[in-house]
């Protein structure tokens, strides 16, 4: 059990799943994450998240037993969602309309094998520092806005615009960890299994 099926292409997940010891196949699902109308933002990314493993999943065969699991993540402030931006314009606006807010970034995991389905969700309250329109201009000339939810990454030079975080850090980075580890352990993940293995991992 100490590999997985990750159903996303994010190296985030990945690396966050390696330092607990997982050797990850990477197998990304191509899926609309259109919002349904009048879906609240919750069940959108809980239903994303099983919308991945459960493709991930359908291309496996029967003598696989491994775990798929499957994760997205969402920005939502004001009850209005924050996908990655499309263009320059709508990365400028996304971090304009965080500044000096408080937003939420839910996260959801699935897990899926030939005979388990559990899923979780985590929920951070993200604030941000009331940024000028010139930090905002060189943080997208970075160009680490590009392909982040909400427009920033956490991990990354957004860190610079967090003023506080409450609730999963990991969470915000793409995978909330006590929560999966929780959901793995479900699945039958020796968790002393885990730890030697990460160690192992770490080792120069």
């Amino acid at each position: 059990m100490m590999e997985l099926i990750l159903a996303s292409a994010s190296p985030r997940r990945r690396a966050l799943l390696k330092d607990l010891g997982f050797t990850c196949t990477v197998l990304p699902q191509d899926i609309d994450e259109s919002p349904l109308p009048a879906e609240k933002p919750a069940l959108l990314v809980k239903r994303l998240a099983l919308a991945k493993a459960k493709a991930a999943f359908v291309t496996l065969d029967a003598s696989d037993h491994r775990l798929v699991l499957g994760s997205d993540t969402i920005v939502v402030c004001d009850d209005e969602i924050l996908g990655k931006p499309k263009h320059k314009a709508d990365g400028l606006a996304m971090l304009k309309f965080l500044s000096g807010r408080t937003h939420q970034v839910l996260t959801a995991v699935t897990l899926l094998s030939h005979t388990k389905q559990v899923e979780t969700m985590s929920v951070t309250n993200v604030s941000f520092a009331t940024l000028s329109e010139a930090e905002i201009e060189a943080y997208w000339e970075s160009g680490e806005p590009l392909d982040k939810a909400g427009a920033y990454a956490v991990q990354g030079l957004g860190a610079m615009f967090v003023s506080d975080i409450q609730g999963s850090y990991s969470g915000v980075v793409g995978l909330p960890i006590f929560e999966t580890v929780n959901l793995l352990k479900s699945c039958g993940v020796d968790i002393k299994a885990l730890f030697r293995k990460s160690v192992q991992n770490q080792r120069p």
